[in-house]
C-alpha cells in the first residue's frame, strides 16, 4: 500500500546502513510474478497455468511500476535531505484467489531521524505525487485506447447471449470524481466504456483505478501514513484534529456497511422465535436508516479495518518534531494540491460485490455503441 515508516527521533549522526540489494531484488521479482498471476486471472485465464502468464504481463508491469514510482519518490526525497532510507520492500501475495491484485504494495523505512518539517513534508508528499501522476497517465492511455466490445466478449463469450447487455452483478470498483472526469474527457463518444464491474479486465484502467485508491488511502491524514506526514508538515500538531475527523468518517462508513450486511442477513423469513424477535427489533431501525441514508449501506466494508489500523497501528497523532519553521507558500500550495488529489481519488464505496440472483441473472438489454 505504499506505507512509509518515518523516524522522528531527535538522535543525530546516525550512520548509514548498507542495503541488502539481493533481498529487495528478490522481493521485487516475487512480487512481479505474483502480479503476473493476478493479471492472468483478471484476463479470464487460469493463473496456475504458466503458459497463460503472458496475459498478465501488462498488468504486472503497470502495477509494479506504479509501486516503484511511489516508493522511489519517497526514497529520492529522503536522499535529497540526507535522510538514510531503505530501498523499497515489495510485498508479493501469490494467493490471488484471496487477494486478486497480487501484491500488498511496497514499503520503505527511514533509518535516520528527520529533523525538520520541510524534510518530513518533502519525503511524505513525493511518493503520492509520483504515483498519482503515473496513474492519471495510465487512465488517459486506457481511455483513449479502449478496445471494441469484442475484447470483453473474448473474455466473457456468454455475454453475447444477453442481447448486448452487460451483467450488473460481480465485483465493482467504486466511484471516484477523477475517474468519472477522465472518462468524460478522454473516452471517445462512440467507444465502449466498460462498466465498473468489468474494468479489471482492462489493465490500464484496473491499475489506474487501483493506484488512485491506494494513493487516497496513503493520503489519509493519520499518524504514520503519508497524509499524516504531509498534514503535520503543514499544520504541526493540529494534524491530530484532521486525523480524528478522518478516523470518525471511516468508522461511520465501516459501521454503515456492517449494518447493511446485518439488514440483508435478517431480512429473510424464519420460523425461529429468537430470530423473529431480533428481526422485529432491528429491521425497523435498519429500514429507517436505509430510507434516509441509503448510500451508507453501500460503503466499503474495509473501512472498519482501516479505522482499526489507524487507531492501533498507524496511530492518529504524528510523532512530534521540534521544529516550528514554516514550510513556505510553495510547499503549502503543494500540500493543498495533495488534499485535492485525496478528495478526487477517494472512493467511499471502494471495492464491493453485487451477488448474482434471480432478479439480475439475465441483464436488461442496453444499447452498445459501435
Amino acid at each position: 500500500m505504499g506505507y512509509t515508516r518515518l523516524s522522528s527521533s531527535s538522535e543525530d549522526n546516525v550512520p548509514r546502513h548498507t542495503d541488502r540489494v539481493w533481498l529487495h531484488l528478490a522481493l521485487f521479482l516475487f512480487t512481479f510474478v505474483s502480479c503476473v498471476m493476478a493479471g492472468t486471472q483478471w484476463s479470464g485465464k487460469e493463473f496456475n497455468e504458466i503458459s497463460h502468464w503472458g496475459y498478465g504481463l501488462t498488468y504486472a508491469f503497470l502495477i509494479t511500476t506504479f509501486l516503484a514510482a511511489h516508493e522511489f519518490g519517497h526514497y529520492f526525497a529522503a536522499r535529497k535531505h540526507g535522510v538514510d532510507a531503505t530501498l523499497p520492500y515489495f510485498i508479493p501475495v501469490p494467493f490471488v484467489f484471496l487477494f486478486p491484485f497480487g501484491t500488498m504494495g511496497a514499503v520503505i523505512k527511514t533509518r535516520s531521524p528527520i529533523m525538520s518539517r520541510k524534510a518530513l513534508f518533502d519525503i511524505g508528499v513525493a511518493g503520492p505525487l509520483a504515483g498519482f501522476v503515473l496513474c492519471v497517465l495510465y487512465l488517459i492511455i486506457g481511455l483513449i485506447a479502449l478496445p471494441p466490445i469484442d475484447y470483453l466478449y473474448s473474455i466473457h463469450p456468454e455475454y453475447r447471449n444477453f442481447a448486448g447487455a452487460i451483467p450488473v452483478y460481480g465485483l465493482y470498483f467504486g466511484d471516484t470524481i477523477l475517474f468519472s472526469a477522465l472518462q468524460h474527457l478522454f473516452a471517445h463518444p462512440t467507444a465502449f466504456v466498460p462498466p465498473m464491474n468489468e474494468i479489471y479486465h482492462y489493465p490500464y484502467l484496473c491499475v489506474g483505478w487501483f493506484g488512485l485508491f491506494v494513493t487516497s488511502l496513503n493520503l489519509l491524514p493519520i499518524g504514520q501514513l503519508d497524509g499524516g506526514h504531509i498534514l503535520y508538515g503543514m499544520f504541526g500538531e493540529r494534524q491530530g484534529i484532521f486525523a480524528r475527523i478522518a478516523w470518525s468518517i471511516l468508522l461511520i462508513l465501516g459501521i454503515g456497511s456492517l449494518l447493511g450486511s446485518i439488514q440483508v442477513s435478517i431480512s429473510a423469513p424464519s420460523p425461529d422465535a429468537l430470530y423473529t424477535f431480533f428481526q422485529s427489533l432491528l429491521l425497523p431501525i435498519l429500514t429507517t436508516i436505509e430510507r434516509f441514508a441509503p448510500w451508507l449501506y453501500q460503503a466499503w466494508s474495509g473501512w472498519l479495518l482501516w479505522a482499526l489500523l489507524g487507531r492501533v497501528f498507524f496511530k492518529l497523532d504524528h510523532p512530534v518534531l521540534y521544529d516550528d519553521e514554516p514550510l513556505g507558500w510553495q510547499r503549502m500550495a503543494i500540500g493543498w494540491l495533495t488534499i485535492v488529489i485525496f478528495i478526487i481519488s477517494f472512493s467511499w464505496n471502494g471495492l464491493y460485490e453485487i451477488p448474482q440472483n434471480e432478479t439480475n441473472l439475465i441483464p436488461t438489454p442496453t444499447k452498445i455503441s459501435p
